[in-house]
């Protein structure tokens, strides 16, 4: 089962966000918040946001209600463009330069990871069915 979560129109340069996304795509929701807590950049914050919002939605669809962030697989995870502001700058002998203020969407997709059937433990001696 998955769920997904989506922010829009982030003032920070796609290319910027995509340099904290691509740390977290294909691991842990777990490993994923400790990864952004320790990232030293400015889009970690709104990525955050928008992973645990995406855990919630999670947590939203299952009946129980309860899912462990170690069971949690961030399965797909991109940064699309959103609107560019133009701005103009004045520049010399009369000329104007132009400012592109870029803004992202961010877009994350969480999995539950199926639960492990764990088989009971042989005794020592035992010998199971296959090895007869």
């Amino acid at each position: 089962m998955e769920a997904k979560a989506i922010k829009r129109h982030i003032r920070i340069s796609p290319r910027k966000i995509r340099l904290v996304v691509d740390l977290i795509r294909g691991k842990r929701a777990s490993e994923a918040l400790a990864i952004l807590k320790y990232t030293p950049k400015g889009a970690t914050k709104e990525v955050e946001n928008v992973l645990r919002s995406a855990i919630s939605n999670l947590q939203n669809i299952k009946d129980r209600g309860n899912v462990n962030p170690e069971n949690v697989i961030v399965k797909k995870a991109f940064v699309d463009q959103s609107v560019t502001l133009k701005r103009i700058l004045p520049a010399p002998m009369g000329r104007a330069y132009r400012l592109r203020k870029r803004s992202g969407h961010i877009t994350i997709v969480v999995e539950e990871l199926p639960e492990v059937i764990k088989q009971p433990k042989q005794k020592k001696g035992e010998k199971s069915g296959a090895e007869n």
